[in-house]
């Protein structure tokens, strides 16, 4: 497995990352032994760094994960969480936390449920507007100057913010959603991340299953599949958005990989301080994902795939739009 160090100040890790969110009832009924064991096929690939959230199925997520990384050397993976999000018994949202008091009071819950006794990446997975990010930030740095917490991680901010950020504590990368569907991060965010040397952790990066090659559209999606109120799932776009993925599926075909392999490779293509992360919940799908870390594409493949899916293409927001608000940047 090759490695990427995720901006001048965060951690060595491997070039694929594993969301574990989908094995939590994200996108329906996850299997949970075959989750546990996707992780150990992910561990023993190589796969050093795991992403959840404390907010993933309440909890649920975190623990499974500590199950999955039972017994393991503490330093052999790296887990980035994420924190703040206020959730109710149902499948509503509330806003987020990010007071400083908040701050300690998720983190001890995180670090319970994971049985560990640090994460190496706490970021908040959105924007507080009634706290000031470097509140926030200043809380974090207490944690690591405590020993509870390796590096600073953001989520989900625009560039203005990354730079408070970044003032109070030097951040170690943002995480983002960037993929050939979603492309807004390259206007201002990369630009001042590159500045500042952060890194980039790249989530849907198979924009949520759609350009896996393995979406139809007449796929219904199961009980509980956040993607049904997906707009890009919707019926008039789906239709448009699975047509970008055979033109990205003939390049594929031509460049002998698959549609998957070919979207998590553009991504890892645009630049060495990009770590793209997979959300494979099954062994069947980490095991497509994981040539993808050496599929090289040339100068006359990533223009073959501009080509298929150039940018803006995409139809229908990336969230619904209650959740877009809460975004750093758009689509």
């Amino acid at each position: 497995m090759r490695t990427r160090t995720l901006g001048r100040t965060g951690p060595a890790v491997s070039a694929l990352g594993l969301g574990a969110m989908a094995m939590s009832g994200a996108y329906g009924a996850a299997d949970r032994a075959e989750a546990v064991a996707t992780v150990h096929a992910a561990l023993e690939a190589g796969v050093t760094l795991v992403d959840t959230a404390d907010f993933y199925a309440m909890g649920h997520n975190e623990l499974l994960l500590a199950e999955a990384l039972r017994g393991r050397d503490r330093d052999s993976y790296v887990l980035s969480v994420k924190f703040g999000a206020l959730r109710g018994p149902g499948p509503e949202f509330g806003g987020q936390d990010n007071r400083p008091e908040a701050v300690k009071n998720f983190l001890a819950h995180s670090l319970t449920r994971l049985g560990t006794d640090h994460v190496d990446t706490y970021r908040p997975a959105r924007l507080d507007p009634a706290v000031p990010i470097e509140e926030t930030v200043g809380a974090i740095k207490e944690m690591i100057d405590a020993g509870h917490v390796r590096h600073l991680g953001l989520s989900e901010v625009d560039a203005t913010t990354i730079r408070r950020a970044h003032a109070v504590h030097p951040v170690a990368d943002l995480q983002i959603e960037y993929s050939l569907l979603s492309r807004a991060v390259e206007a201002d965010v990369l630009p001042t991340l590159r500045e500042l040397g952060i890194g980039l952790t790249a989530y849907g990066v198979l924009g949520r299953g759609l350009i896996s090659g393995h979406w139809t559209a007449d796929r219904s999606a199961e009980p509980g599949d956040s993607r049904s109120a997906g707009p890009r799932f919707v019926r008039g776009n789906v239709e448009h958005n699975l047509g970008l993925v055979e033109a990205l599926r003939r390049v594929a075909e031509a460049k002998g990989c698959t549609v998957a392999q070919l979207a998590i490779a553009w991504v890892a293509a645009q630049g060495a301080d990009i770590v793209p992360l997979v959300g494979a919940r099954t062994r069947e799908r980490l095991a497509e994902a994981l040539p993808a870390v050496e599929l090289h594409l040339t100068a006359d493949d990533l223009a073959e795939v501009e080509r298929a899916v150039p940018p803006g293409a995409a139809r229908g927001d990336r969230y619904p739009t209650a959740f877009m608000s809460g975004l750093g940047v758009g689509n």
